[in-house]
């Protein structure tokens, strides 16, 4: 009897760890299964956006055993659309941008740039006479969007602070706006001086900045709350093992992201004292 009740005890012992072994093993396959959409403000242009974040989706897939699909957007305001509607699984987006998306999402910020604040810039052609942005009423100003946190909405409120009337023009991203004023369209661009840093050297050399806006919080990268928390631990842990490592370093430089850290919604409590939201246009 007592060798009945070890042989019974040890057959539960076994089959208790085929079916814990199983239902991991299925979870493994549902996880290498699925793909989770990772939206990025497209601030460059599509071949940019991949070639920036897909090696950094990459490891992330090696780190998490998870997949992730870049989601493109063609411009800001497609992208602003997208978010609205939930489309992203995880999103890289501007400081605005998520306070929206977690209003109508409910998107949680996981990890933002801790090493450095987002600013706008103004940049004029290098051989323009104007130094100042009260010499800007009347002229065209470019930006990527209406809704572009610092190279548009922040320059475009301290315009009606300063009660300067331009004519805007949008042309949907940070590299248009400065191919735009390099080539004469417009006497002046909204963009933010890390984007401006990795234009091509000629471009770069065709502009100066004549004015710099406050400084706000960086970008975060957030996650919708559809996503299972253990992946939202997942990942944030990833990504933050990634900041460590030489290699993960370099990649996220390019995002541009100095110093990967934890973010919380806390973070971004302060955007809304700024009053922008008689700026936003339709999301």
């Amino acid at each position: 009897m007592c060798n009945l009740n070890r042989f019974v005890s040890l057959t539960l012992t076994l089959l208790l760890c085929v079916t814990v072994s199983g239902r991991s093993a299925a979870d493994a396959v549902k996880e290498s299964s699925t793909q989770y959409g990772f939206g990025v403000v497209p601030q460059f242009s599509a071949l940019e956006i991949v070639a920036i974040w897909r090696p950094i989706l990459n490891e992330l897939e090696h780190m998490t055993g998870l997949r992730f699909r870049l989601s493109g957007s063609d411009s800001i305001p497609a992208f602003e659309k997208e978010f609205t509607a939930g489309r992203f699984d995880f999103v890289y987006m501007n400081p605005y941008h998520f306070v929206h998306a977690q209003r109508s999402q409910g998107y949680r910020p996981l990890v933002r740039d801790v090493g450095r604040t987002l600013f706008g810039i103004l940049v004029v052609a290098r051989e323009s006479p104007v130094d100042s942005i009260d010499q800007l009423h009347g002229q065209v100003v470019a930006f990527p969007s209406p809704n572009a946190l610092g190279a548009s909405l922040l320059p475009r409120a301290q315009f009606l602070r300063e009660k300067i009337e331009i004519k805007p023009l949008y042309v949907r991203s940070h590299s248009s706006v400065y191919l735009n004023v390099a080539l004469g369209k417009a006497v002046a661009g909204g963009g933010v001086q890390k984007t401006l840093e990795q234009q091509p050297q000629q471009i770069q050399d065709a502009l100066r900045v004549i004015y710099r806006t406050q400084e706000v919080v960086s970008h975060p990268i957030a996650v919708h709350p559809r996503v299972p928390e253990e992946l939202k631990e997942r990942v944030t842990t990833a990504l933050l093992a990634l900041g460590q490592t030489g290699s993960g370093r370099e990649m996220l430089a390019k995002v541009p992201m100095e110093r990967i850290g934890p973010a919380s919604s806390d973070d971004y409590r302060a955007l809304q004292a700024l009053g922008l939201d008689h700026l936003v246009e339709d999301w």
